[in-house]
């Protein structure tokens, strides 16, 4: 139920998440800071991570996090320590997993990508969700139940020109869900992801204005997603109903995907 303001009315749900605790990266804005909003209002203890400090500690009071974790995720020591430190700030354990961070890169053809550009890309999208899914499995593995949702992007199946390094970093994001999701299977813990067509988020500032005018062209609905529609889903593959769905990649693209 979505209310007149646009945001999503959380009171049918309430509850849903009541003892319950998440760990949300990429939370300063965008799908993460929203997602973070929601699983709070709806009884979870979170934790909240990101690179970004100052817009971390505003976005944490917006949304009512129970700890805040200043992290580059691309740093695998880090991950590591501020997984143990979030996990005693939420009271002792880990039940979601929710990794939102991610970044796009320049857009550019592939012959003019500059290789430490394509690494960057790579270290936070790709090792790092590695690292965060690593941290947090581990964790879930004590108490026999856990729901991992991984942000991909529908770039990720079919390949976006000049964004070749986005494109490819959330194929391996995907691909990572797949085989964690088969891995853990024989447990309570589920790993999924989505891959949402353009949201319009912060990210779009780090795109040139003609790959925002080409992802739009490609959406059958002939408009962006919004935030709000990205944490509904989410949310949904966090809780204890996403029980039957392991290894899943679910499309939210306006019609964009073929398959």
């Amino acid at each position: 139920m979505v209310a007149s303001s646009g945001v999503a009315d959380v009171s049918v749900y309430k509850g849903r998440f009541d003892g319950r605790t998440a760990v949300v990266t990429g939370a300063a804005s965008g799908i993460g800071r929203d997602v973070a909003r929601r699983l709070a209002a709806e009884g979870a203890r979170v934790s909240m991570w990101d690179l970004n400090a100052t817009a971390l500690a505003s976005a944490a009071e917006y949304a009512g996090a129970a700890d805040t974790q200043p992290i580059d995720i691309a740093a695998e020591d880090a991950v590591d320590a501020a997984m143990q430190r979030s996990i005693v700030g939420l009271g002792g354990r880990l039940d979601i997993l929710v990794a939102s961070a991610g970044i796009t890169g320049p857009n550019g053809a592939v012959k003019d990508y500059s290789g430490s550009d394509w690494r960057k890309v790579f270290d936070v999208n790709v090792n790092g969700a590695f690292y965060c899914n690593r941290a947090a499995v581990r964790a879930m593995e004590k108490g026999g139940y856990g729901r991992i949702v991984n942000v991909a992007s529908v770039a990720g199946k079919e390949g976006n020109p000049n964004a070749s390094a986005y494109s490819a970093s959330k194929a391996a994001v995907i691909s990572l869900a797949k085989s964690l999701g088969k891995e853990t299977a024989a447990t309570g813990i589920r790993v999924n992801c989505i891959t949402p067509a353009a949201i319009k988020t912060p990210l779009f500032d780090q795109m040139t204005a003609q790959h925002i005018d080409f992802m739009l062209s490609k959406i059958p609905l002939g408009r962006f997603g919004t935030v709000e529609e990205a944490t509904s889903l989410v949310c949904w593959l966090a809780s204890e109903e996403c029980s039957f769905s392991t290894g899943a990649v679910f499309d939210l693209s306006g019609g964009r995907a073929t398959y």
